[in-house]
């Protein structure tokens, strides 16, 4: 039997992605440098406008995404949550994301404060004038949440947060009418959830698709940053992940360790039991994917299954900690890269936004990249193609694999600790199959 006829570009599909933006990300440093090195001072780089393209044509792509990811994975989120089941169970695991997510938002912030990652990069790339959002009082940031236009909102990036706002009225109005005793409107809501459901599916493919074109961009936008400013940029990433890794250590030891020391639960020993989810999470960087492991692990350390098959879902949806870390410290990067360091009343806007971004992020490789984009246009950090803040973001970019790693393990640990907790505090916990439970790999 003849063996199947192979494409042209399987050696590209088929292989890892993450290593083939590695790959993008190295030769791109090593191309750059080399032209760096070779070029004389203030003489022009005659090859880099047949090679910027691809790296911009890969920012436009990833902005042509953000207000329909965000979008449809609002409304679907949101509407997944039956009011029917919000009872005690919904309302502390709510509680409990929003509170660990806050402080992730905080500890990311507080850290890159510390650390200053991009200070002093000083970026020589694009032509376009960094403008920050003004500085507004918090009523009028609250007020602004509010679209005056809804279409108005859905065709200016500027105006993320009118659309996350639109999108949890819509998703929380079409979980009341899914959960209605008229079985019209019950019908209508769930072909209209359908639909959504159906289209954000349709955006995390068209996600996947960008990705298989992210190491081509990255290797463009990386000979463009190292061509213009030369190897001194290599160092300041290194910090960003650094911290990014601090960040997300400090998360899972002090407010997830805090939460379960609380409830009286070891938390080393709580983390050698969760290894499997938070190894699988690492390596495939999907909550989503990972789902079915963290529900069986779930399982095999007492939580009920009336417990756990709620707030896991829900988690993989709306709680992404480890995101929220990643975002601030970037945001932080990029400012201080671009030499406009954020002011107090934009990182409150960060702060607001990485919440909010949180739920609004799919539980797929590489969207926090893509939701890290929506954070930095709500404080006017506009990635246009050619821009210095492009450069920046694609410096952040060339390394997310790295930090996506990371920060998945830390979305989908967090989920597990949350059930856990919530399912002991109901009493939904059984204590003798938690503690006879070693963490063996689930098979």
């Amino acid at each position: 039997m003849s063996q199947a006829k192979k494409g042209l570009f399987d050696w590209y599909f088929k292989s890892n992605l993450l290593v083939r933006i590695m790959i993008g990300l190295i030769l791109g440093a090593i191309v750059g440098g080399v032209l760096a090195a070779t070029t004389a001072p203030g003489e022009k780089i005659k090859i880099l406008p047949y090679i910027v393209p691809f790296g911009d044509a890969f920012i436009r792509l990833l902005k042509m995404i953000i207000v329909p990811v965000v979008f449809f994975t609002l409304v679907v989120g949101t509407s997944s949550i039956q009011p029917s089941r919000l009872g005690r169970v919904g309302v502390k695991i709510m509680a409990y994301y929003l509170i660990t997510t806050f402080m992730a938002a905080i500890i990311g912030l507080i850290l890159a404060l510390i650390a200053r990652p991009g200070m002093g990069v000083n970026l020589s790339v694009g032509t376009g004038e960094v403008k920050l959002a003004a500085n507004k009082p918090i009523s009028q940031v609250i007020l602004e949440l509010i679209p005056e236009n809804v279409f108005g909102a859905f065709t200016n990036n500027g105006m993320i947060l009118q659309v996350i706002f639109f999108a949890l009225m819509v998703g929380v109005a079409l979980a009341f009418l899914r959960d209605s005793k008229d079985a019209r409107i019950k019908n209508a809501a769930e072909t209209v959830y359908a639909f959504f459901d159906g289209f954000s599916e349709a955006m995390y493919l068209v996600v996947r698709w960008i990705m298989q074109y992210a190491p081509i961009g990255v290797f463009a936008l990386m000979v463009n940053v190292f061509a213009l400013n030369g190897p001194k940029v290599a160092g300041p990433l290194i910090s960003v992940v650094i911290v990014v890794y601090v960040g997300l250590v400090i998360q899972a030891v002090f407010v997830y360790g805090g939460f379960l020391t609380v409830n009286k639960m070891n938390p080393f020993g709580f983390f050698k039991k969760a290894r499997s989810p938070m190894l699988t999470a690492f390596v495939t960087r999907s909550s989503g994917g990972t789902l079915p492991i963290t529900m069986k692990t779930a399982d095999n350390m007492g939580v009920s299954r009336g417990v756990y098959s709620f707030t896991l879902p829900l988690g993989a949806t709306i709680n992404m900690d480890g995101t929220t870390i990643y975002q601030a410290v970037c945001a932080v990067f990029i400012a201080n890269a671009v030499g406009s360091p954020l002011t107090f009343s934009q990182m409150v806007m960060v702060v607001v936004v990485c919440v909010l971004a949180s739920i609004g992020t799919a539980g797929v490789p590489g969207a926090g990249a893509i939701m890290l984009l929506m954070v930095l246009e709500s404080v006017g950090l506009k990635v246009e193609t050619g821009s210095v803040i492009a450069a920046a973001y694609a410096m952040i970019f060339g390394i997310d694999a790295l930090l996506d790693m990371g920060r998945t393990c830390i979305n989908v640990t967090g989920d597990l600790v949350g059930t856990t907790v919530v399912a002991k505090s109901e009493n939904e916990f059984d204590v003798e199959k938690y503690n006879a439970y070693t963490g063996a790999d689930i098979a």
